[in-house]
């Protein structure tokens, strides 16, 4: 019987006790987030975190206890202190290691701030806008953009699928010269040609049409047990992709513009499979941010209640001089903001860890060590007098004055500081170029055939449609 009351209290003690006198406790939340951090797993496993963390803040507001050791916040001042403090903000989570590729740490994979800083910098140059609208590389995406506009055309009134193309036009490659955006950006004179060649398309459906959500979870919160797991619950490979990566690493001649030809100057201090692993992961970052993000964008232009500002974008087009700068269509940007603004982009991985010495975070004190994130999705939501209506598609906001200053501010896409998107630049001057080519010729509408299931569904790194196609008909006009 003693036994029994020892086992007893050390349960109490070890488990419910720190429930109640942990600096957490002081936070709003669900009394059961005191207790245990299951809730939230649960939630991740079942790719439901993003809606029930937003659901979280509405019910108790902009700061909110997800478990034992994990607080979302949704202020201006929370992603400053989290993100951009000391200038790169804090540390990240252990979680990111799930993104390791040929088991290599890659920059988006380091953890320790300063160390990530210093990858970082190696890819300043190359993703600066002014190598990124040089004539090779602008060239480069202007041909897959208009590769893209001649299938659209050739479909005449039948449906083409944004999904599978946008994919393939913006998500295997960045920068392409007769070849795909991404992949010509960073190993250019090489690069895919998905539109093109089978072989390079399944490379795209490979890194794309897959379920891991669940599988990379269960490798991050069992990690003593994942070499034991059998091979169904692994994370399916891409020994495609892998084998293409590690080819291009090869190549000798590089353009001068190309990421891998800075990668491998003596003074980036990186092994070839580090290059590689680089490449690697930012080609599949590519696939899961600006692909998702432009189908979700062109699925709310084609809807019938938004026809008004697809006409409103078309006349912008229409009245601009053919070599007019892409900064200067003002609509187009406000139609871009709004689709990242309203999208469902990143939905875990704005995790960091709360540095030593704990840090005070809106008012309360947060411990050392415990996780505290910002999801894009609510801080878009969180303030009606910033974003009104904020789930209502509306470009025409970025163009008004009143609150643009607020609205700028609170624009939370791409991140802030030093964990800010590396590739913002070159994502935006793809999706600009792709959406002008587009909308100069065609008006886009739902197309009668289009079946699936345009509900989002939450990955590992992102949301996509959950029928994984979005198909539209292209009309001349």
């Amino acid at each position: 019987m003693l036994a029994i009351w020892a086992v007893l209290i050390f349960f109490i003690g070890y488990y419910i006790g720190p429930g109640f006198w942990t600096p957490l406790t002081k936070i709003p939340g669900p009394w059961y987030t005191r207790f245990t951090s299951l809730w939230i797993k649960y939630q991740e496993f079942t790719a439901n975190r993003r809606e029930s963390v937003h659901r979280l803040h509405q019910q108790y507001g902009p700061v909110v206890r997800l478990g034992t050791n994990e607080v979302s916040f949704t202020s201006l001042d929370a992603i400053k202190e989290i993100y951009a403090s000391g200038g790169s903000g804090y540390d990240k989570t252990e979680f990111y290691t799930l993104f390791k590729q040929f088991r290599i740490k890659t920059m988006f994979s380091t953890l320790p701030k300063d160390e990530h800083s210093k990858r970082k910098r190696l890819f300043a140059e190359r993703y600066a806008m002014t190598n990124v609208m040089k004539a090779k590389p602008l060239a480069a995406i202007h041909e897959r953009a208009m590769t893209f506009v001649a299938q659209c055309a050739e479909a005449g009134k039948a449906s083409v699928d944004v999904y599978v193309n946008i994919s393939i036009v913006l998500l295997c490659g960045y920068m392409a010269n007769c070849m795909d955006c991404v992949t010509h950006f960073m190993f250019s004179p090489g690069g895919l040609k998905s539109l093109n060649l089978k072989k390079d398309f399944e490379i795209m459906q490979e890194l794309t049409y897959h379920q891991s959500l669940q599988k990379s979870l269960l490798a991050y919160y069992l990690p003593a047990l994942e070499p034991y797991f059998p091979k169904i619950l692994h994370p399916r490979s891409a020994p495609k992709a892998n084998q293409y990566v590690l080819d291009m690493t090869d190549q000798v001649e590089l353009d001068g513009h190309s990421l891998l030809e800075k990668l491998k100057r003596k003074e980036s201090n990186l092994e070839p499979m580090q290059a590689a692993a680089e490449c690697k992961d930012h080609m599949a970052a590519g696939i899961d941010t600006t692909g998702d993000g432009l189908c979700f964008l062109m699925w709310e232009l084609s809807q019938p209640q938004n026809m008004k500002f697809q006409r409103r974008l078309q006349q912008e087009l229409k009245d601009a001089p053919v070599e007019a700068p892409l900064d200067n269509l003002v609509y187009l940007d406000a139609v871009i903001k709004e689709a990242l603004r309203c999208s469902r982009r990143f939905q875990c991985l704005y995790h960091d860890m709360c540095p030593p010495g704990g840090r005070v975070i809106d008012g309360y004190y947060i411990p050392a060590h415990a996780i505290v994130s910002c999801q894009p999705y609510t801080v878009h939501r969180s303030d009606d007098e910033v974003f009104p209506e904020p789930d209502r598609f509306y470009p025409d906001r970025w163009l008004e004055m009143k609150g643009a200053v607020e609205r700028n501010r609170n624009f939370f896409a791409f991140a802030v500081g030093g964990r800010g998107c590396t590739g913002k630049n070159l994502a935006l001057v793809e999706m600009k170029t792709l959406l002008k080519e587009v909308y100069s010729r065609f008006e886009t509408t739902v197309a009668p055939d289009m079946t699936g299931s345009m509900k989002l569904d939450d990955q590992i790194i992102s949301a996509r449609p959950k029928g994984q196609t979005c198909k539209l008909v292209f009309s001349h006009i």
